[in-house]
């Protein structure tokens, strides 16, 4: 039975051609870096926060949210996920990388699902892309670091 791309856990998530090789790891002070993904950590307790899975090594993936209306690229939230569910989330550089094989089994054992739904999901996500590469510029809303930040001082 084929699945709808909106009851999926996990999905490959595009980012426009523009921002690539662009991420808050690079751009902000290593100390406010640090605490942002360490708080991260804290939250998934030792899982990744998509499959659910302890892991020994975490890894903090910006989650960032596309109003293509508005041209608005905004952080949603900072994920700690284990390797297997960063690689889906960034398909693109995982099959350049020689591993998608690996991410696909991934995708389908989170999703409970076929490889014809990940072939869909992939589909699906290859739309968004060229939607997302038809906006000029984005304008960058990183209000959630404020947020976060203060929430972690108390």
């Amino acid at each position: 039975m084929i699945k709808d791309v909106s009851d999926f856990k996990l999905m490959p998530s595009p980012i426009p051609d523009s921002c690539w090789y662009s991420n808050l790891r690079t751009v902000l002070p290593k100390k406010v870096w640090d605490a942002l993904r360490k708080d991260a950590y804290a939250k998934a307790d030792g899982r990744c926060m998509i499959c659910g899975r302890p892991a020994k090594r975490l890894e903090a993936h910006e989650d960032w949210i596309y109003d293509e209306e508005n041209a608005v690229q905004k952080l949603g939230s900072i994920l700690a996920l284990c390797h297997d569910c960063h690689s889906v989330i960034h398909i693109g550089r995982t099959q350049l990388m020689g591993d998608e094989d690996r991410a696909i089994k991934h995708f389908c054992k989170v999703n409970q699902c076929s490889y014809s739904d990940y072939v869909r999901a992939l589909g699906f996500a290859n739309e968004k892309h060229a939607r997302l590469n038809k906006v000029n510029e984005w304008k960058l809303d990183v209000s959630l670091i404020i947020e976060l930040l203060e929430g972690s001082k108390d």
